[in-house]
């Protein structure tokens, strides 16, 4: 069973040594990937999904339990560790969910696979906003439904220790609950993200800048606090949006505003937390 990958650190745009020399990634941990757009999140999944060994221009390597990958497709050394859920994932296999989901839980060899079928189902039905059936030909899915089902099937039936999660906030599904299903079931999960509460939800983040891996943040538990409150607050938009949805009017029963002080508190938060940053 995989313990760790490590990305030990290149180089950022520049040519000058990233401030973070070394990385390690355990299971069951979702880590964050963040920074503006340009600042090298992307590059920094490809080289882990490509098992860099130094000759990337980042100058990255990566390690599986320490070691080096061993590119000998002869050689015992691990391979197929890396499953990728993409915003832009869509099928082209024509058949039904039921028989691709039959047909790689026949690859993977699963005990039962009625029973992970019927699991993974249930996992992207709570995922995507339209629920999927057995019988839905691929081709036809939506993309938040293509994605849901990947969550699901990554999970349950892809032997993929490490998950690679490209803007999963754009994805059309249920973003925090697909992080949590998918750590729970002992993967290493890198997400690349621009959404805050992802952000905090993480229990780490890489904050990228110039192409390198410039710092990196345990989430505190300040932090956790502002997360709940804002999953909380995308609960109730999620219930108004689906009211408005299925055709029904907002009459009564409005929530009041949130008060001033509400927002001043979690704005004191948010700043002495960052104070606190600095001045590490």
């Amino acid at each position: 069973m995989l313990q760790k990958i490590t990305v030990m650190g290149g180089v950022d745009k520049n040519g000058h040594p990233e401030p973070i020399r070394r990385l390690d990634i355990h299971p069951g941990e979702v880590l964050a990937v963040v920074g503006p757009t340009g600042a090298g999140k992307t590059q920094l999944i490809a080289d882990i999904e490509q098992y860099r060994e130094g000759e990337a221009p980042t100058g990255r390597q990566v390690l599986i339990d320490g070691h080096p990958y061993a590119h000998d497709p002869l050689s015992p050394g691990p391979r197929h560790l890396v499953a990728e859920v993409s915003q832009k994932m869509n099928f082209i296999i024509d058949t039904t969910v039921e028989a691709f989901l039959a047909r790689h839980a026949r690859v993977r060899a699963i005990a039962s696979p009625k029973t992970v079928i019927n699991t993974v189902l249930t996992v992207a039905n709570q995922l995507a906003g339209e629920p999927l059936s057995p019988t839905d030909n691929l081709t036809r899915l939506s993309g938040g439904q293509a994605r849901a089902l990947m969550v699901g099937d990554v999970a349950l039936i892809s032997n993929a220790p490490v998950v690679l999660v490209d803007e999963i906030e754009n994805a059309g599904i249920d973003r925090l609950s697909a992080m949590a299903i998918l750590s729970a079931h002992g993967k290493m999960v890198l997400v690349v993200t621009h959404d805050p509460t992802l952000m905090l939800m993480a229990g780490r983040r890489v904050i990228m800048k110039n192409g390198g891996m410039h710092q990196l943040h345990r989430t505190t538990p300040a932090e956790i606090a502002i997360m709940e409150t804002l999953a909380a607050r995308e609960k109730d938009i999620s219930r108004l949006r689906d009211t408005l949805r299925s055709g029904q009017q907002i009459t009564d029963n409005v929530p009041n505003k949130e008060t001033q002080e509400t927002w001043q508190a979690f704005y004191c938060t948010a700043r002495s937390t960052s104070a606190g940053r600095s001045a590490n």
